[in-house]
C-alpha cells in the first residue's frame, strides 16, 4: 500500500483519532498506572507494568496487577519504605523470564534512584539532550544497575546503544512525556518534549509501517527504531509518537 505522504498522514491521523481514546485504556498495560493519582505512583507502576509487557496481553495486565497488589497497591510508599523483610514475598512472582528476584532487583533499585538521583523523571531529563531519549535510556541503565545487582536481571532493561529497539521503555516514556489530552497517555513529565519520544516498534506496529512504506529494515531492532523515527517525525515533528496508536491499532484491531 503505497501512499502519498498527505495522503498516508491524512489516513494515520485519522487512525490515530480512533485509538487514542479512552477506550484504548480497558485492553492496555497502561490501565495499571491509571489506578494511582500520585505521579510517584503512576510513574513507578508504569514503569512495572511496562517491563513484564511482552506476550500475551490478557497475562501482562493480570501480572501487572499482581505486581501492584504485592506492592500493596501503594508502590511508590513500599518502595522507599520497605524493610527486607517485606521482600520475601515478592520471590514468588513469575511472568515470563522476569521473576521474583528480578523483581526484587527491581524495587531496590528505584529505591536508589528515588533516594539518589531524584526520581525517575530527573534520571531521563538529565541525558534528554539529543534529538531522541535512546542515549537517555542507556544512561538510565547504568543509573539502574550501579548498586549491587543480579547479573541476570540487566536483561530486564534493554540498552539502545546495543542495537535494542528498546519497544517497552519508549513505550514506558511515551505513557509519561507525551499529553493526548485524551486520559490516555499521561503527560506528567513535563521536562522532556514529545518531540524526542521514539514509536515503541514491535511486530505489530513493524510489519503496519512496512506495508505503508515507513520501514525498509526487516529486524525490529534499533536501526530499525532510528529509521522510523525519521518517518514519523517527517509526518509530526511536534508529536511523532501519536502514529504509534494509529500502527498498533491497525495491527492488533484491524489485522491490516
Amino acid at each position: 500500500m503505497k501512499l502519498k505522504k498527505a495522503e498516508l498522514k491524512d489516513f494515520l491521523d485519522e487512525k490515530v483519532i480512533l485509538y487514542n481514546h479512552p477506550k484504548f485504556i480497558e485492553s492496555d498495560p497502561i490501565q495499571i498506572p491509571h489506578q494511582f493519582s500520585k505521579k510517584e505512583d503512576i510513574e513507578i507502576a508504569g514503569f512495572l507494568s511496562a517491563t513484564i509487557a511482552w506476550g500475551n496481553r490478557k497475562s501482562i495486565i493480570n501480572n501487572a496487577n499482581k505486581m501492584m497488589a504485592l506492592l500493596d497497591h501503594s508502590p511508590f510508599e513500599f518502595i522507599m519504605q520497605h524493610q527486607d523483610s517485606d521482600l520475601e514475598k515478592l520471590t514468588p512472582f513469575v511472568h515470563r523470564t522476569f521473576n521474583g528476584y528480578d523483581f526484587i532487583q527491581f524495587i531496590k533499585s528505584l529505591q536508589h534512584i528515588y533516594t539518589n538521583h531524584n526520581g525517575l523523571e530527573a534520571v531521563f531529563a538529565k541525558h534528554a539532550k539529543h534529538d531522541s531519549l535512546q542515549q537517555s535510556i542507556h544512561e538510565f541503565k547504568n543509573v539502574f544497575f550501579e548498586i549491587d545487582h543480579l547479573d541476570r536481571t540487566k536483561k530486564h532493561v534493554s540498552d539502545p546503544l546495543k542495537n535494542s529497539a528498546a519497544k517497552r521503555i519508549n513505550m514506558f516514556l511515551r505513557w509519561m512525556v507525551r499529553n493526548d489530552n485524551n486520559g490516555v497517555d499521561f503527560g506528567i513529565w513535563t521536562s522532556i518534549s514529545p518531540s524526542k519520544l521514539s514509536c515503541p516498534l514491535d511486530v505489530h506496529s513493524g510489519n503496519v509501517a512496512r506495508k505503508l512504506g515507513l520501514l525498509k529494515r526487516k529486524q525490529n531492532d534499533g536501526k530499525a527504531l532510528a529509521e522510523l523515527d525519521k518517518a514519523l517525525r517527517r509526518l509530526d515533528p511536534k508529536d511523532p509518537v501519536k502514529y504509534d496508536f494509529a500502527l498498533f491499532g491497525l495491527g492488533v484491531f484491524e489485522g491490516f
